[in-house]
């Protein structure tokens, strides 16, 4: 099945990236990895990689243009001569452009990595209408991998809302407008079309009293909504499909996803099943899982970018992933080797740190990490709490003094209470004046 290339959002406030180069030709192989092309936002020029094997086909976009973040660009197909890629003018339409909405600055639905071209609007932190400043969160998504706060980005006045809780929008998709001046009339409304994230069932005791009254005769009836698609099969494999975030609640309140399973109730599992679990009768008391960590640390500086370019100008050390993975390695509790991944821009990079810790002899890697990197740094990200995951995590976000905020998220069974605050404490000071690395 052929790969759309789309154009990635590298920066929340991103609506369109220009393509400085193909670096790959129209019918050329390509692996997963591979750099297919340069684009230019106005922050920064940088390689997007391919998300697939096979042949690049369908080239749509030239180099030069100016191309709107989520249409696609091309496709990776299985052969050289698959037909073209989607035209231009296929793109979806942003909701709402079929009746009149408020003035302002629409928000876009962000791409939160390469290979991502949709996600699920969890919930507002917001009401039509309201005052938001720039920096308050607006909406929760959630991505086949992770759920993220995203800020408004601009201040003003919450004058539409263009999604609704549940539906899942294409990257590049207005989801809301804010405009200077406070709306006389809010808008609220959601994605014509879109996918709806299943509702959970109501108990059957709980359904009589759950049913809404019948209108009076002298008011209208609603319009009934559209109910949600049907759900999909369990998988063959017998693993629970659910989202990250309901994954991480039925964790924290000792929930298990698995009687909901017995039940019956389709899957996947979104956070509002949760509470059909929750009045589930109990045959037995379930076991408490231990809850995760979240340790969290405040720098005053980032000295990372200062002592990449001396350390690239004084010892030939360019690749600044693998330091800032040989300072996070260098920062664990034991004096063993290890092997840390670095997540940034939807791309996944493994660095081997030796025992001897020294940053020349960091080397890259295939190996499973025993520590993942997520670096947020340069987006409009101010925190991100995903939960705990199969390696310690830490989360790099930066501040809006130009410090850093450093977040570490652990499971119990993976560093002790010890362990994970010499860790987060090690790797600040290092972030904070990288050259105590070297003392």
């Amino acid at each position: 099945m052929p790969h759309d290339v789309t154009m990635p959002q590298l920066g929340m406030a991103q609506d369109a990236g220009k393509i400085v180069s193909w670096l790959k030709a129209e019918g050329d192989e390509v692996a997963k990895g591979d750099a297919l092309l340069e684009v230019e936002t106005d922050k920064a020029v940088m390689e997007v990689e391919a998300q697939a094997s096979g042949y690049l086909t369908g080239v749509s976009a030239a180099a030069g243009a100016d191309v709107p973040v989520g249409q696609v660009i091309a496709r990776i197909s299985e052969s050289a001569d698959a037909p073209d890629a989607t035209p231009a003018s296929d793109v979806p339409e942003a909701p709402g452009a079929d009746g009149a909405l408020p003035d302002g600055k629409e928000i876009t639905m962000p791409q939160l990595g390469m290979a991502q071209d949709s996600a699920v609007l969890i919930g507002w932190h917001a009401a039509p209408g309201d005052a938001v400043d720039a920096d308050d969160i607006l909406f929760e998504v959630e991505t086949d991998k992770s759920t993220m706060e995203v800020p408004a980005g601009t201040s003003g006045f919450l004058a539409a809302t263009l999604a609704a809780p549940g539906d899942d929008v294409p990257v590049g998709v207005a989801v809301a407008i804010i405009s200077a001046k406070k709306p006389d009339a809010p808008v609220a409304r959601g994605v014509a079309g879109a996918t709806r994230a299943p509702v959970a069932d109501i108990p059957a005791e709980t359904a009589d009293a759950a049913a809404p009254k019948a209108p009076p005769a002298s008011e209208p009836a609603p319009a009934s909504k559209p109910g949600p698609w049907p759900p999909v099969a369990p998988a063959p494999d017998g693993k629970i499909l659910a989202s990250p975030k309901a994954r991480r609640l039925a964790r924290e309140r000792g929930l298990d996803l698995a009687r909901l399973v017995a039940a019956g109730h389709p899957q996947p599992y979104h956070v509002a099943d949760l509470e059909a679990l929750a009045v589930l009768p109990v045959d037995a008391p379930a076991p408490i899982p231990a809850s995760g960590m979240q340790l969290t640390a405040s720098i005053a500086t980032d000295g990372l970018a200062e002592f990449a370019t001396w350390a690239a100008q004084a010892h030939g050390l360019t690749d600044a992933n693998a330091l800032l993975a040989g300072l996070a390695g260098a920062s664990l509790p034991d004096r063993k080797g290890a092997t840390v991944a670095i997540s940034r821009h939807g791309t996944l990079r493994g660095y081997d740190v030796p025992s001897s810790r020294a940053l020349s002899q960091v080397a890259p890697s295939d190996t499973a990490p025993d520590l993942s990197v997520r670096d947020l740094r340069g987006t409009a990200l101010r925190r991100a709490s995903i939960g705990v995951e199969e390696t310690p995590v830490l989360t790099l976000t930066s501040a809006q003094d130009g410090g850093l905020t450093l977040t570490l998220e652990c499971g119990p069974d993976q560093l002790a209470p010890d362990q994970a605050i010499h860790l987060l404490t090690q790797f600040a000071a290092r972030m904070e004046q990288p050259l105590h690395h070297l003392l």
